[in-house]
């Protein structure tokens, strides 16, 4: 990794800075909690506040004190890696910055005053009594991707699969050197090599020769519910099967295809034509299945059911972890942070604990009912609304008023092609916070700021409502 893609990165989920002057004690703390949680990466030699670099090469004796941390300041001890990364200090001058790697834990995490911390979002959070008994409940049944598979081979992972995931990732060593050395893809075991869940999951040639139920089956339903027996009104029932990448493609692309458009007169004047549901949830729903399901249970598959009003995704096992149906906008853990991390390489997951919300935002965006979750046995189902629900339901959930739907014909001739860009991203989706418009154009926090804040002083848009819960107005004729 280069320097230039560190300093672009926020403090997030998966990400943390710290200067070459952390306490010990403090770095303990970040460690456990990513370890607790879906791992992740700590920048030391940047100062978390203005990112100024620092460096390590003139703290040798407090870098050494550092690297001894996962070890003797967290219990049990903590596997990481450490990279050095070549780089210019605030000084100019040649300097080096380091860069701790850390997996998911197996186990639970205490640092030596026997705390336990959780990573939620870009903070580290310490558990009460019950949630720390209950993660050590969930670290039991988290890693069942790193569970050996029987019977499993070399020969039954796809090398270039692999090697199209090390491109993605930026790492120059062969495919079986990576599946050797990272995540326990393959490990060895009394003298054999063991291949993991995860490792046939995403890169085997034939998963479902493991795991015939390792697949997602779409079924379309004439009507509003489903009937069996001689009322079975079943007119589509299509199965992916594949490794994770393919079947997610698969069926995002297949469901697109099913989708209804409906076009209405707008406010001002112009026919308007929308899909029945956003691109980005229909995405969301399968992903989120596919991340976290409970690939111990063997008996079903996820299973996308469409109706006339709604759309329904079944996932084996129960929400994770602190997740609960009401908590799940924005609270997140990962069952299977080997699959999360890989999706997150291909752009399927964004930022962890990030998809949900995003939904949310998107339904409420274009006037939809919000997504319900629902815990049925072992089986999570998460369904979203079409408007003829909420036309034949009579619902009365409050929708946001009217949003200009027509782009000014003409901007201002100073206004820069990025900037553009960024308005015309808050017109499509008048609800996108700073993050989002960060993770669509690969710019910091700041420099998005700085766009909002022209189009501001230009009259093109205004803000209505709290930072959190508000949204953007874009306005038609600029100043």
């Amino acid at each position: 990794m280069k320097i230039e893609n560190v300093l672009a990165l926020d403090e997030s989920q998966t990400f943390d800075r710290k200067s070459v002057n952390v306490d010990a004690k403090a770095l303990a703390i970040a460690i456990g909690a990513f370890a607790n949680a879906d791992g992740g990466m700590i920048a030391v030699g940047i100062t978390d506040t203005s990112r100024r670099i620092e460096g390590i090469d003139d703290e040798q004796k407090k870098i050494n004190e550092l690297l001894r941390v996962p070890f003797d300041f967290c219990k049990p001890s903590v596997s990481v890696n450490f990279e050095r990364i070549s780089c210019k200090d605030g000084n100019g001058k040649k300097n080096h910055i380091l860069l701790i790697h850390i997996e998911p834990s197996m186990e639970v995490i205490a640092n030596q005053a026997d705390e336990v911390f959780l990573r939620v979002g870009d903070r580290s959070r310490k558990l009460t009594f019950d949630e720390r008994f209950q993660l050590m409940y969930d670290k039991g049944l988290q890693h069942f991707e790193d569970v050996p598979v029987m019977r499993a081979k070399i020969d039954d992972l796809d090398m270039v699969t692999v090697k199209d995931y090390l491109v993605r990732i930026d790492y120059k060593k062969s495919p079986l050197e990576y599946l050797k050395e990272n995540k326990n893809f393959i490990f060895e075991k009394e003298g054999d090599l063991q291949i993991s869940t995860a490792a046939i999951l995403l890169f085997g040639k034939a998963p479902q020769s493991f795991y015939p139920r390792a697949r997602i089956r779409f079924i379309r339903y004439e009507g509003t519910e489903e009937r069996v027996g001689t009322e079975m009104n079943v007119i589509k029932d299509v199965v992916f099967e594949g490794n994770i990448l393919k079947m997610i493609k698969d069926s995002v692309a297949y469901l697109g295809t099913q989708i209804k458009e409906h076009s209405y007169l707008g406010s001002d004047g112009l026919f308007v034509t929308e899909e029945e549901y956003p691109e980005f949830v229909r995405q969301e729903i399968i992903v989120n299945a596919v991340a976290h399901r409970d690939y111990s249970i063997t008996g079903t598959e996820i299973q996308i059911k469409m109706f006339d009003d709604h759309l329904t995704v079944e996932s084996p096992g129960k929400l994770p972890g602190r997740v609960r149906p009401g908590n799940i906008r924005h609270t997140h853990f990962s069952r299977n942070p080997k699959i999360a991390g890989y999706l997150k390489a291909y752009k399927y997951v964004k930022d962890f604990g990030e998809g949900v919300d995003r939904m949310c935002r998107e339904m409420e965006a274009t006037g939809l009912l919000l997504p319900k979750f629902y815990e049925n046995y072992f089986i999570l189902q998460t369904t979203v609304y079409n408007r003829l629900h909420r036309l034949r339901s009579g619902t009365s959930q409050e929708l946001p008023r009217e949003l200009p739907r027509e782009l000014p014909r003409e901007l201002p001739r100073e206004i820069s092609a990025v900037t553009r860009n960024v308005y015309q991203a808050l017109f499509k989706n008048p609800y996108s916070r700073t993050k989002d418009l960060q993770t669509e154009f690969g710019l910091s926090e700041r420099t998005i700021r700085n766009h909002i804040a022209a189009l501001k002083k230009m009259g093109l848009i205004k803000r209505e409502g709290s930072d959190t819960k508000g949204h953007w107005i874009v306005v038609k004729e600029p100043k």
